[in-house]
């Protein structure tokens, strides 16, 4: 597999062409001209943890909302923001478990094929107006990628509250809106970024 920058990937979506890296590899595709330079942005690796802050982001006022039923429990899913910092973005969300069951998430929001299982590595911004797909942002490269999200235990308990995040590249300027593919709970539409 290749390397990823600190900006993480940027994937066009299917069928489109020009920008994605085509490298023929499951489950990757890099921008054209990677920069070859190793966990380029300093700030990985030193806690050894698969969710690299080690922090909690903050979370803001809920933006979007929905309920979801995932592995057989009930899920409240909150977007508390998406913002866009220079040249990075980074979503913040809580899932929050309503039922009486517990949440056996497994890898179910993760990417295990890049070796991210139990984090939101596989969560992505979608751009249907300029046809693109932004994944978590990662440093190093396979095995020792490491990705600027939270990680999580596999299971979420009755009445847990979980708080999540994510950067990702940011959308251009113009793209005021976009989708969230959060995997096994769903995808959120039209999503302000502020």
């Amino acid at each position: 597999m290749g390397e990823f920058d600190a900006l993480g990937d940027r994937r066009g979506l299917a069928g489109e062409s020009g920008e994605s890296g085509e490298s023929g590899e499951s489950g990757e595709s890099g921008e054209s001209g990677e920069s070859g330079e190793s966990g380029e942005s300093g700030e990985s690796g030193e806690s050894g943890e698969s969710g690299e802050s080690g922090e909690l982001a903050e979370q803001g006022e809920v933006i979007a909302s929905r309920e979801v039923k995932a592995g057989g429990a009930d899920l409240t899913v909150q977007i508390t923001g998406l913002k866009r910092q220079g040249r990075l973005s980074t979503l913040t969300w809580t899932v929050t478990n309503k039922g009486d069951e517990r949440w056996q998430m497994s890898s179910d929001m993760g990417d295990t094929p890049g070796g991210l299982g139990l984090t939101v590595a596989g969560v992505s911004l979608v751009d249907p107006v300029n046809g693109k797909r932004y994944t978590v942002a990662r440093t190093g490269k396979y095995p020792r990628a490491k990705c600027l999200c939270s990680d999580y235990d596999v299971f979420t308990e009755p009445g847990e509250v979980l708080p999540l995040h994510a950067t990702f590249a940011a959308p251009p300027p113009d793209v005021t809106k976009i989708n969230l593919d959060l995997k096994v709970l769903g995808v959120f539409t039209d999503v302000p970024i502020s």
